[in-house]
């Protein structure tokens, strides 16, 4: 039975492409042949009587959260010259495939490389890949970021967001701070950016004023990586 609905699936994609979308006479004979050879090669390599058993992405440790590609989005990325790009990248982060995103990404700024939004996302892809880590690669992301565009609030503010999830609230703290700062009053993302500013002082509180703080941390005009060292 599997067989008769593979022949018949050929035959609809061939009259589709024969008669609705006006193929030329000259292509019946390729296009068919194409067909035949795909449907050769599946019954060769192919396995259509063994029960289905779908697996999980190869990585898959934490979907993105819709709420931050949201936040990501209000912060710039409507009049992006690499929107498509973007698209493909959430849809892959959704799914928790960051290393598929972090690629496409890269691509993307191969295409458009002033496009400050593109590598906001890829700082945030690799930040994922990672299990959270803030990698040279992901600095250097949102470091290019912030030298294409030094209002842009995303560099500031995805960093800080991984410093606080690897446990460095004073430097999250103080990067968030000065976003706030800069911040227009009537930013969208500025009540968001002010409860979290007043969650880690809460945190801070009861570890009675102590963080964890690595080395300085910062998004400003200089480079803090090459880009040979962000490809590793």
């Amino acid at each position: 039975m599997t067989w008769v609905v593979i022949l018949a699936i050929a035959a609809i994609v061939f009259g589709l492409m024969a008669f609705m979308l006006k193929m030329p006479r000259a292509g019946w004979e390729l296009s068919g042949a194409a067909l035949l050879v795909g449907i050769a090669g599946y019954a060769l390599q192919g396995s259509p009587g063994m029960p289905g058993a779908p697996k999980a992405p190869v990585e898959n440790k934490r979907a993105a959260d819709e709420a931050l590609i949201k936040q990501r989005q209000q912060m710039g990325d409507g009049f992006a010259k690499g929107q498509s790009w973007l698209i493909l990248a959430d849809g892959l982060a959704r799914q928790g495939q960051y290393g598929a995103a972090a690629e496409v990404l890269r691509k993307g700024t191969q295409q458009f490389p002033k496009d400050a939004d593109l590598w906001v996302s890829l700082g945030n892809a690799l930040v994922g890949h990672s299990d959270g880590m803030i990698t040279p690669a992901a600095q250097f992301a949102f470091q290019k970021a912030a030298n294409i565009d030094p209002a842009h609030p995303g560099p500031p503010f995805f960093m800080g967001l991984a410093l606080a999830q690897t446990g460095r609230l004073a430097d999250a703290r103080a990067m968030w701070a000065e976003l706030l700062k800069r911040s227009p009053a009537d930013a969208p993302y500025r009540a968001d950016l002010a409860e979290r500013i007043q969650r880690i002082d809460s945190m801070l509180a009861m570890q009675g004023g102590a963080a964890t703080t690595g080395a300085p941390v910062e998004v400003s005009a200089q480079p803090v990586a090459t880009a040979s060292q962000a490809a590793d």
